[in-house]
């Protein structure tokens, strides 16, 4: 598979692990060599692993927390570093959100995520990608 497949790729399990609400899976994605940051819609950012991992506890062990869906989904990279550009659906809602991902022992990880909310449907509004 090429580059940008597998950062897609990587994209795409980030969303399932967050719909799953599988917190193993989501802590294997981070980073654990780079530096990573984590920026949730109305939170402040987020610098240190292990609290990036706790605000996912909090996140996907609510009840409460609504289902959320990836569209728009784009990706670029930059030699070692790629980022993916996309859209969550969150109960109609949308944010836009970036993935930054590092190439860490070869494999893409996330070294930084940030969502925050959108004003109106977006123009480029495409049908959901198939998650595998």
């Amino acid at each position: 598979m090429s580059d940008l497949a597998n950062v897609l790729s990587a994209n795409r399990a980030f969303y399932r692990a967050f719909a799953a609400r599988d917190l193993e899976a989501m802590a294997q994605l981070w980073a654990e060599d780079a530096p990573v940051a984590c920026v949730h819609p109305s939170w402040d950012a987020i610098r240190d692993r292990q609290a990036i991992i706790k605000s996912w506890r909090n996140i996907l062990g609510n009840p409460g927390s609504p289902p959320v869906l990836c569209k728009n989904e784009t990706a670029h990279v930059l030699g070692e570093v790629a980022y993916v550009l996309c859209h969550e659906v969150i109960e109609g809602s949308y944010l836009v959100a970036t993935n930054l991902f590092v190439r860490e022992r070869g494999r893409w990880k996330l070294a930084h995520h940030h969502a925050g909310p959108l004003a109106q449907t977006p123009e480029t509004d495409e049908p959901p990608p198939r998650l595998q």
